[in-house]
């Protein structure tokens, strides 16, 4: 995270006291007006069919979110489009491509790319283009849109939403006050949510967090999941993820939400004994890789060096100062409402 997003951070949730902090506040609180008034009208354009969205042909999924950051879209894309491709239906996944650089992929497309290499992944800012390539050239059945919600030029016949448990929503402001794209109304478009992180908030504020949506959205399921740690993968054979309990680590990382890449270290028992942060899907340069050099040189020399799938995949680098380096690979596990998803996901084809 840059210091700017840090201290924005900071500001919006009232974690940066004092007078200078609350006046920032207040001053973001009247600078939302503007984007408010944009979405409203956008969104309500939509809605009352002056604007139509385009048809793919095919099926169509989005999961998406209702805030800036990150909420773990990665490992939902990847059940999504793998559920597909278990069905023995011809999958694509459509991105923006955030954070890629000189037609590269970026690190989600990356991962994606590693864990369903048989499913492609075409990125590109016209979503519509992407999908009729994706159609007619690859003969893809059914289209997974990544980070989808707002893109409404595409017709969709699901909207998955994702919810991170960590951050309420009724604790939020649109953006620049708060992270949120679009007012919490918008979840009327929403065919599925699913509340994400539930294992790093406390049961109760997940139970209650369920409560507040069925109260505003009746007809909405949404169902709970962790981001479940698989295994330890790097430049060789993938490690178990238990071998983590006791470990000495250093942890660094560049996504939307690094405080819980640490607690998830933290609740596999390793000993975090120096953590490193960067900006969300940060390109990282040779000088990065030097000054992170430098940094594990002063852990210990038993130390593991852990990272995300997501910024392993643009390192590829096996060890850092001696001290090996690993991912830790995320998948999506539910600890319920699994079977109401696979029904709505079923419905989209049949």
């Amino acid at each position: 995270m840059t210091d700017r997003a840090a201290a924005w951070t900071a500001v919006i949730r009232g974690t940066r006291p004092g007078p200078a902090a609350a006046l920032a506040r207040a001053g973001l609180w009247w600078a939302r007006l503007p984007y408010a008034a944009g979405v409203r009208v956008r969104n309500g354009l939509f809605d009352a069919g002056w604007k139509r969205p385009a048809s793919a042909g095919v099926p169509v999924v989005s999961v998406g979110n209702l805030t800036v950051g990150g909420t773990g879209k990665t490992p939902c894309v990847e059940y999504v489009a793998g559920f597909y491709r278990d069905l023995g239906l011809q999958a694509a996944i459509l991105s923006r491509g955030y954070g890629s650089t000189d037609g590269r992929p970026n690190d989600e497309a990356m991962v994606l790319e590693e864990n369903l290499p048989d499913v492609p992944h075409l990125q590109g800012r016209d979503r519509v283009a992407l999908a009729a390539t994706a159609v007619e050239e690859l003969e893809s059945e059914i289209l997974v849109l990544d980070d989808g919600f707002q893109h409404r030029r595409l017709t969709r016949d699901l909207d998955i939403v994702l919810i991170d448990a960590t951050r309420p929503l009724e604790h939020e402001y649109l953006f620049p006050r708060g992270t949120l794209r679009e007012p919490v109304s918008g979840l009327k478009r929403a065919g599925l949510a699913i509340l994400t992180r539930c294992d790093q908030a406390d049961p109760g504020e997940v139970e209650r967090q369920r409560d507040w949506l069925r109260a505003r959205f009746p007809e909405l399921p949404v169902a709970t999941t962790i981001h479940a740690p698989l295994e330890l993968v790097g430049t060789d054979e993938a490690e178990a993820i238990e071998t983590l309990r006791g470990r000495t680590v250093g942890g660094f990382c560049g996504i939307g939400n690094p405080a819980a890449f640490r607690r998830t270290l933290e609740d596999l028992g390793a000993n975090a004994a120096a953590f490193r942060t960067f900006a969300d899907h940060h390109p990282y340069t040779r000088a990065d890789v030097d000054d992170l050099r430098k940094w594990a040189e002063t852990l210990p020399k038993e130390a593991t060096i852990c990272t995300t799938q997501k910024d392993f995949v643009k390192l590829r680098i096996p060890e850092l100062a001696g001290r090996p380096v690993r991912a830790v690979r995320i998948g999506m596990r539910f600890l319920d409402g699994e079977e109401a998803v696979r029904e709505a996901l079923s419905r989209v084809t049949g």
